[in-house]
């Protein structure tokens, strides 16, 4: 292997995409045509997604709300409203055989001079289906036409209030006061008929080529929502009082006479053959069940009122194909829903109406992230037994395809299989597919079996009463609640070529587990490790252990544990590392570490590492906030019996605490070192707290004794700057079973500056990291070089410092905070392979700072070698939950529900490629077809109207 100290071949550093559940969503948009859906954030920011792998993203330059999304009919332009009322164009642009999103134009309204805001505060957007007209309700009352894509008003063509008003029936209430534009619809038959809906309840169905109205209908109750029926021949209106009306045949109040809330979207579904659907949002009984979330469906004698755990935004319904001629009936095929958590889907064309499993946008705070761990080309065989542990698990889900299946993935099939697991509060490690663009869900491990918890076992939120009214279902997977914050999962390691996995917690708990494909029922005996070893003076004040069940406990197919290890006193796992070859896992917390054989179920080695000053060691970092989750569990048990609608005060109270409960250690550090940044790396006091903590624990084969012996060790480093090392003695491999792993120390290093130790690499006789355990034995690694000395790398906050083994004498080192007063918060070994030449590549530490940077330092002679803005300083958290990959790659939190991914390495990028055609018409059919650079015939009407527009406000980009 060449070491140069020039970058890594190629290096590169690439934001390529986001995965998981967009942050506050607040728009929800469809192209039947496109076969997309688009979101829309409180941050501005756009998302388009299609089949699997077709994602696109955009960010409005104006720090506003989305606040609704309208796709041109049978182009590939959309429209987008911000709430500071600014209208914006965006296109998909073909360039080099891949598709862009990308902003093509921007349009305020501008009234009259002297006249009020809210003439031309835009309420309502109706994108006509000639894809060459917007219209566009106000507050104020009145209906602008905009010629699309060039954002050209037809003042000729506008609807005034007057001109509505005066045409008005005398004998309608409320003439003089009709309110705003609160929706606007296209008949579907007759493209020149609209009909505006206005506030107060009146409803005027307008003719745009005669510029008059032509029929109004006035309902007098507050007007929420319009649906014109398939055939034109009907209107649905839905109203505040939980009414709605089918004119002018029957109105009705679907869940009774008693104040109900309003049903703020109707829909309703022709069939082939039989009644349609009837579909509405809202309009629950406000006394019993106003703080319920229900999308209601209604089909012949089917009535099922959808229960969703978060605020709905919006909905849509995906016709099935059809043989038959548009104007046939086609039968719904599935209901898309957008609520503030989750997108949930549900089939409508299977009984029972279950729900379809997203390939994309999965809610991974479902319970809230505690940590994450990656794991890189994992084994066909072990990928193979987790997705078949995972499908039983889905087996409620619906068999029908992903109904959303606009565009073309044109990204090449990923090189290799890749997992990342999240650990969440609830007790749960959930697998994902990390391999392409998609994070697909594979398998969820639960532990909190294992434990007695405060969990009522009747507390089933998800059954219903036989009989029930409403009768309603639970969907969708977000739970907000979290029964026992000590279940909270702090630290994963799975060995890969094994199939053993460690799981620790906030309580102490050291679980181990492994792969079965069968259900096994048994117990599981906790070894408890004293880590304070009898010191006098001391005594926890923290939260207590989990109580482990004694009696057998029945594990589905998966991981199943076998053994625990608990800590005393209980405290957060703060590191933890697995050795499947030698049987053998480590661990730490602020008062010490331990190594246990799991083989032998045996407690190897513990060690103290409590300083005697060190006092918030005994707090515990659930103490402050233990009696008000205490008395927040208590209510939730309370409304989950009762069902009193105080339901959306309490989740949101559960996940603030949660928040708080849930921050990863490294936030927690951060925020308790709120010094001010250091210029200089200056000596810490020994007295400063938490001293004793364990932040990293490592594994090596190499020289302690003398020069020609290697022998096994274990390394452990503290917040204080301390490097204990043990030579560990295993028996023979014939003798592994019978005879004890002992361990003795062999090797203390102190700091100087005594800055916490985040990172521990040995380094070969080449200079390389030692393999991973069995990497060797699997022929996947070459086997590390015993000839020539090894280094230790030592990684604090503050520096990297290299040593010789087995002196342990300094060799060099590279201050990070000297240069830019930057401290060390995550470190990782990874091989950046060159993109032009397959046999070459070079190893190198990873390093995120508090400053949000991103380094590469070389190995073995640590020098800097790229440097990049990576995540931004403010966001703590984000820090925090940074996790590396092996290939130099990396994932962080933007969001409680959403991973940035980013790559240092030009080989291994994962990034959205994907094609969307327009589509075009023949007779009456909607088709696709390609045009050359993606130009549409509304890209081509851009041109027509640039010269009309001033150029601040229109950008048009190169066609």
């Amino acid at each position: 292997l060449r070491i140069t100290n020039s970058p890594p071949h190629d290096s590169i550093k690439s934001k390529t995409l986001e995965h998981g559940f967009p942050h506050q969503p607040s728009a929800l948009g469809y192209s039947p045509s496109l076969q997309l859906l688009a979101i829309g954030t409180r941050s501005g920011a756009i998302k388009l997604y299609g089949a699997p792998g077709v994602e696109f993203m955009g960010l409005h330059d104006e720090n506003a709300a989305v606040t609704q999304v309208h796709f041109l009919p049978h182009q590939v332009e959309l429209v987008t409203l911000l709430d500071d009322n600014s209208l914006h164009m965006w296109t998909l642009k073909a360039h080099k055989g891949l598709s862009e999103l990308l902003e093509i134009g921007r349009f305020t309204l501008t009234g009259p001079p002297g006249a009020p805001p809210s003439v031309t505060r835009v309420t309502a957007v109706l994108a006509h289906s000639s894809g060459e007209l917007l219209l566009l309700g106000t507050e104020g009352g009145h209906v602008f036409i905009v010629e699309v894509p060039g954002f050209r008003e037809l003042e000729e063509r506008n609807i005034s209030l007057d001109q509505v008003a005066s045409s008005v029936p005398d004998d309608y209430i409320g003439r003089r006061n009709l309110e705003h534009v609160e929706t606007l619809q296209e008949n579907p038959v007759d493209p020149n008929q609209v009909v505006i809906g206005y506030g107060r309840g009146l409803m005027v169905i307008w003719n745009l080529e005669k510029q008059q109205a032509i029929q109004h209908i006035p309902a007098t109750q507050q007007l929420e929502s319009m649906w014109w029926t398939e055939d034109g021949g009907h209107l649905l209106s839905s109203h505040s009082d939980g009414s709605y009306c089918r004119w002018m045949e029957k109105s009705d109040i679907p869940y009774g006479h008693f104040p109900c809330k309003a049903i703020s979207k109707i829909i309703q579904l022709p069939t082939e053959k039989g009644p349609p659907f009837l579909l509405f949002s809202g309009g629950m009984p406000r006394a019993s069940y106003g703080d319920r979330h229900c999308i209601t469906v209604i089909h012949s004698k089917t009535h099922v009122a959808l229960d969703f755990t978060s605020r709905i935004i919006d909905f849509f319904k995906i016709q099935s194909a059809s043989p038959f001629p548009p104007a046939c009936a086609r039968d719904p095929s599935a209901l898309v829903v957008l609520v503030e958590e989750e997108l949930v889907v549900i089939d409508l064309q299977t009984e029972g109406w279950p729900v379809i499993q997203t390939p994309y946008l999965v809610p991974l705070h479902s319970s809230a992230i505690t940590c994450s761990h990656h794991v890189s080309a994992i084994p066909l065989k072990l990928w193979e037994r987790v997705l078949a542990a995972g499908d039983l698990q889905s087996k409620h889900y619906s068999k029908e395809p992903w109904p959303i299946t606009g565009g073309q993935n044109l990204a090449p099939d990923p090189p290799q299989r890749d997992l990342l697991l999240t650990g969440h509060e609830d007790g749960t490690v959930r697998f994902w597919d990390a391999s392409g663009v998609c994070l697909c869900p594979m398998y969820k491990l639960s532990t909190s079996g294992v434990f007695h918890t405060d969990a009522d076992p009747n507390d089933n939120m998800n059954q219903g009463t036989e009989g029930e009214w409403p009768p309603f279902r639970k969907v969708g997977c977000f739970d907000p609640y979290s029964d026992d914050p000590r279940l909270g999962v702090q630290k994963i390691h799975l060995c890969k070529y094994s199939g053993y996995l460690a799981v620790a917690g906030t309580a102490g708990q050291i679980l181990m587990l492994e792969l079965n494909d069968e259900a096994a029922e048994h117990t599981v005996e906790a070894k408890v490790v004293d880590l304070l070893q009898g010191q006098e003076g001391f005594r926890w004040k923290g939260h207590t252990q989990l109580d482990v069940r004694e009696e057998p406990v029945l594990f589905p197919p998966g991981f199943q544990p076998f053994t625990l290890v608990q800590c005393q006193p209980p405290a957060v796992v703060t590191a933890l590392t697995l050795h499947s070859e030698w049987k053998l896992v480590a661990f730490g917390t602020s008062h010490g570490f331990g190594l246990y054989d799991y083989q032998q179920w045996n407690n190897v080695l513990v060690k103290c590492t409590l300083n005697p000053s060190d006092q918030l060691a005994m707090e515990g970092p659930l103490s402050r906030v233990k009696s008000i989750k205490k008395s927040l569990r208590q209510s939730f048990r309370r409304i989950r019996r009762s069902r009193v609608s105080l339901r959306k005060h309490h989740v949101n109270n559960a996940a603030k605490v949660g928040s708080i409960l849930s921050a990863h250690l490294a936030a927690e550090l951060a925020e308790m070192e709120l010094a001010p940044v250091q210029r200089k790396i200056e000596a810490r006091s020994s007295d400063d707290s938490f001293t004793g903590l364990v932040r990293t624990i490592y594994f090596a084969d190499t020289f302690l004794s003398d020069s020609s012996h290697n022998t096994p060790s274990l390394w452990a480093g503290t917040n204080g700057g301390c490097v204990f090392a043990y030579m560990l003695r295993l028996p023979a491999a014939e003798r592994r079973t019978d005879e004890l792993v002992t361990a003795q120390p062999a090797k203390e290093i102190q700091l100087m500056h005594r800055a916490p130790v985040v990172g521990i690499v040995v380094l070969d006789g080449h200079g390389a990291p030692l393999p991973e355990p069995l990497e060797v034995a699997h022929d996947l690694a070459r086997s590390p070089d015993m000839q020539g000395s090894h280094h230790l790398v030592v990684i604090s906050e503050e520096q990297f410092k290299v040593f010789t083994l087995p002196k342990v004498s300094a060799k060099m080192k590279l201050k990070l905070t000297a240069v830019d007063g930057s401290r060390v918060r995550r470190v990782g070994v990874a091989w950046f392979g060159s993109s032009r030449s397959e046999d070459y590549g070079e190893s190198g530490l990873v390093v995120l700072t508090n400053q949000g940077d991103v380094h590469v330092v070389s190995l073995p002679t640590v020098k800097m070698q790229v440097h990049y803005p990576c995540v931004r300083r403010e966001d703590v958290s984000g820090i925090a939950s940074c996790v590396f990959t092996k290939h130099g790659q990396g994932f962080y939190l933007i969001s409680p529900s959403e991973f940035e991914r980013f790559s240092l390495s030009a080989r291994y990028l994962v990034e959205p490629r994907c094609l969307v055609e327009v589509p075009f018409r023949t007779g009456s059919a909607t088709q696709r077809r390609p045009q050359p650079d993606g130009v549409s015939s509304a890209h081509r009407r851009v041109m027509e109207h640039a010269l009309l527009n001033d150029e601040s406000e229109y950008r048009e980009t190169e066609l």
